[in-house]
Order: C-alpha cells, then sequence, then structure tokens
C-alpha cells in the first residue's frame, strides 16, 4: 500500500520544487522523517548551493597552465599547498622537457647546498668512527678466528635438527668478507681450500656462469670445486634490489666429511652461551 504522505511529498518535490525545509512545514513533518520519505529523488536545482571554491580552483588551473609551481599558486591564492596540489596534480608544470629538466636540476642544486654541509660532517664523523673501531680489532689469532668462525657458522650456517642430525658443514651467505672469514676459520681447522665443494645459488635472470667466475676470482677459489648453479625462479611480479652488475648471489660452502668439525663448533657454541649465562648472572646478582 502506497503511503500518502510519502507520496505528496514526493509531489511537493518533483512537481512543485520545493526544498526540504519547504516540504517539511507544508506537511508537518520533522527532518528525518522528510529526508526518509524522499530519499531517492534529486533536489531541485535552484536548492543546490555551488561550492564556494569553484572560482578559486579554476584561478589555481589557469596559474598552472601559466607555469606556476604549487607553492607560487598556494600563496597567490591563500590556500594551503595540499590544497592547491589536489587541485592542479593533474597538470603538468611545464610540457617542454628541456625546461623541465632545467627545473629538477635546479632543485637538486638547492637541496645539496641545503644539505651539504650536514653531509660532510656526517661522512667525517663516520670515517672517523670506522678507523678508532679498526683500531680496537687489531689482530686475530687462531683462538680468535676459531671463535668468530663458530658464532657466524651458528647465525648463517646449517644445524642439527631433532629429526636431521648435521653430518657435514654448510654455509650460504652473499657478503664476501663473511664468507672469507670462514673460510680462514675452515684453514685455522686444518681443512684446505681445495676440499670444501662451492655452489652458486642465483636467480635465473642473472648470469651464472659470470656470478661464478666473480666468486672465483673475489676469494681464489679453485674452480674445479665448483659445482652446477643452482637457479631461483624469477618471479617478474617481485621488486628485487639485488640485481645488476653488482649481483652475484649466494655462494654455499659445503665440507665433506666435516661431522666432527661440526661437533667442534657445537663444543664452542655451548661454551661462549655458557659464558654469556653466567657473567649475566653474576651481574644481575645481589
Amino acid at each position: 500500500m502506497t503511503d500518502p504522505l510519502a507520496a505528496e511529498a514526493r509531489r511537493l518535490r518533483v512537481e512543485e520544487q520545493l526544498s526540504v525545509q519547504q516540504i517539511r512545514a507544508r506537511l508537518g513533518i520533522g527532518r528525518d522523517r522528510a529526508y526518509a520519505l524522499l530519499r531517492g529523488v534529486p533536489p531541485p536545482e535552484w536548492t543546490r548551493r555551488p561550492r564556494a571554491r569553484d572560482a578559486t580552483r579554476a584561478e589555481a588551473e589557469r596559474l598552472r597552465a601559466a607555469g606556476r609551481s604549487v607553492n607560487e599558486i598556494a600563496e597567490q591564492l591563500g590556500v594551503a599547498k595540499s590544497t592547491a596540489y589536489q587541485w592542479v596534480r593533474h597538470l603538468p608544470l611545464n610540457p617542454d622537457e628541456a625546461t623541465a629538466r632545467r627545473r629538477r636540476a635546479h632543485s637538486k642544486a638547492m637541496t645539496d647546498a641545503r644539505w651539504g654541509a650536514y653531509r660532510e660532517a656526517r661522512d667525517a664523523a663516520q670515517a672517523a668512527e670506522h678507523q678508532r673501531a679498526a683500531g680496537v680489532v687489531g689482530g686475530l689469532d687462531e683462538r680468535d678466528l676459531l671463535v668468530l668462525g663458530a658464532a657466524i657458522y651458528w647465525c648463517e650456517g646449517s644445524k642439527s635438527k631433532p629429526w636431521r642430525a648435521q653430518d657435514r658443514l654448510e654455509f650460504v651467505n652473499s657478503d664476501p668478507g663473511l664468507l672469507a672469514l670462514f673460510l680462514r676459520f675452515l684453514e685455522v681447522c686444518g681443512v684446505d681450500p681445495a676440499v670444501p665443494t662451492y655452489r652458486v645459488s642465483i636467480h635465473e635472470s642473472a648470469d651464472a656462469e659470470a656470478a661464478v667466475q666473480w666468486w672465483v676470482e673475489r676469494l681464489r677459489l679453485p674452480p674445479d670445486r665448483f659445482r652446477r648453479s643452482v637457479l631461483k625462479r624469477h618471479n617478474p611480479t617481485t621488486v628485487r634490489r639485488n640485481t645488476g652488475d653488482g649481483y652475484h648471489g649466494c655462494l654455499v660452502i659445503t665440507v665433506p666429511r666435516s661431522r666432527a668439525l661440526y661437533w667442534r663448533i657445537e663444543g664452542m657454541i655451548a661454551e661462549l652461551f655458557r659464558i654469556a649465562d653466567e657473567t649475566r648472572t653474576r651481574n644481575d646478582g645481589p
């Protein structure tokens, strides 16, 4: 059954082009009731209020077309920079690419001038800290290399699991410095560089053969000990930073028949953990 009040409200809206306030006064109903009865009926054109900033926005677009920057437009029109940007972001500042390049170069020069002194001070402080830290290290004796090698293997190497005992060392990393440290650790443990096998793990989109040659030269490894590279499937939708000439994949170092050496690492790590826990307990004591 049709609500006669709703029908009359819609008639007043469509035929007589009355506003909500006028319809409420004519029918003696409240605001919420009026809006409920008029749901879906567009308001008369005369009741639509023009947006207060339409003229200002049009002026912003005109200024942009004349080559004004967002900051200049905001200042001239007295609006926020974010508002000016929203109004003109669909308009290019200058279709002339040469002019655009000059503007970008000028912007970069201004930024460099503003931050140049800070960057110089930061770089100098960084270099000084590097030099001070290098002085702390000094030399590495056999004990240092054993402890350091055991620690980095425990962080990056394959370890025994309750369901799978580890019967050989396998160390994987992409950092040539860390790999060089691990190779020195193996030498101190009596493992000749010709004993381990080496394998490159790299994305299929890279040059695997070039990567193998790079690792051979960088770490002075015997080429005949390299096994076939492992190619990781490339996903085009993944944004990877490890690309280009500086990407050489990961190097996998495997030491065959090294169960006893693995047990040796386990023993050193357990002792390091014990010392750290004992020291912490002593420092936290009463």
